[in-house]
């Protein structure tokens, strides 16, 4: 950690954090079960955990993150609660996005500003299999949702807009399986889907919660997509089985995410840790889930709102701004928050044909 420490205080705008080169050996096909005693962190956990609690002595966040008070809302759907005031008075202001393809724009923030001490190392792999994902630059998230929130940027001097590429969700969802942690998830806000920074990038974030998104079963709608109803807001399910369905599922994923900008909307994307898509039980055990919500795009704050709808809300989990809502906000109104930016299920059932379609091609 020392050296990686002083590599990353070098000169601003030359970053050059020390490299986490991982092979295929690297990947925890099958990460521990929640609550199994016998789990032990990986050499990716070890690494950004210990960089990350590093830089939160050192002050490099916007606030230092507590332990955060949590709770299941009653209900069916088992939405989990947790208040963050903080995050919400301290976070950067969202940037302003006109519509779905912005361009980059150089004279607002982006990650080629951070400091170089934000930055814990790169993720670069060596070896098989497939072509390489891009290599992504791991940092700190200075507004933290949770204990080793970090963005995935691939690199920042390409200055590309917060549009998905196949490389860069791959590179993703192979940290996901460099992770032994049942909850370190991987996720992405698109435009007008609640991304705050308009250049291209991924969170990562450790969540000490099961979601029901993980085991449910899906209604399979091709060879390679279901629906998934489980959680808040159904979403279509791509599933990585082992090392060799990162490519194309990443491939199918950004196909997808692109058909969905041509039709006017946005989309936000999580892997998980979870069941094949028949459920648990099913041949092949575990392996990562990928889902994939479409959404009516939001461009700005809409008056009202309890609070913003991104991929952690989309997926069960609710950082919420201040203690009164926390306290006393239901299932029912968080579920009439978050399905407002959702499909009427003729057009999302309509959207799967198409989607299906368009991946056996």
């Amino acid at each position: 950690i020392a050296n990686m420490t002083a590599m990353a205080e070098g000169e601003p705008g030359e970053p050059n954090p020390e490299a986490f080169v991982y092979g295929e050996e690297d990947f925890v096909l099958q990460a521990a079960g929640w609550g199994d005693p016998a789990s032990a962190p990986s050499r990716f956990d070890r690494l950004l955990l210990a960089a990350w609690s590093d830089r939160m002595d050192r002050g490099l966040f916007r606030y230092r993150l507590r332990p955060l008070p949590t709770r299941v809302l009653p209900g069916p759907v088992r939405i989990v609660a947790q208040l963050n005031e903080q995050r919400s008075a301290e976070r950067r202001p969202p940037q302003p996005v006109q519509s779905l393809r912005d361009p980059f724009d150089p004279g607002a923030f982006n990650f080629t500003r951070l400091r170089p001490a934000e930055l814990l190392f790169r993720l670069r792999r060596a070896g098989g299999p497939g072509p390489p994902p891009d290599p992504l630059l791991v940092a700190i998230n200075a507004s933290p949702l949770e204990r080793g929130h970090v963005l995935l940027l691939p690199e920042p001097a390409r200055r590309l807009p917060q549009v998905l590429t196949a490389p860069a969700l791959r590179g993703a969802l192979e940290a996901a399986l460099l992770s032994g942690h049942p909850g370190f998830r991987v996720g992405f806000n698109g435009l007008g889907g609640g991304a705050s920074v308009n250049h291209l990038h991924l969170h990562g974030l450790y969540l000490d919660c099961p979601l029901p998104l993980e085991e449910a079963p899906a209604e399979p709608l091709g060879p390679r997509l279901g629906l998934l109803r489980a959680g808040p807001a159904p979403a279509f399910l791509f599933f990585v089985p082992g090392p060799a369905a990162l490519e194309p599922v990443s491939r199918a994923v950004c196909r997808a995410a692109e058909h969905l900008g041509t039709a006017g909307l946005a989309c936000n994307v999580l892997a998980t840790r979870g069941a094949p898509p028949a459920g648990p039980g099913a041949e092949g055990g575990r392996g990562l889930r990928v889902l994939l919500w479409a959404r009516r795009p939001l461009f700005g704050p809409k008056a009202g709102e309890p609070f913003a709808v991104a991929l952690c809300e989309l997926a069960g989990l609710l950082p919420l701004p201040t203690e009164p809502l926390y306290r006393d906000i239901t299932e029912v109104q968080a579920l009439s928050a978050i399905r407002q930016h959702l499909l009427p299920e003729p057009e999302l059932l309509h959207l799967g044909g198409e989607l299906a379609r368009l991946l056996e091609n």
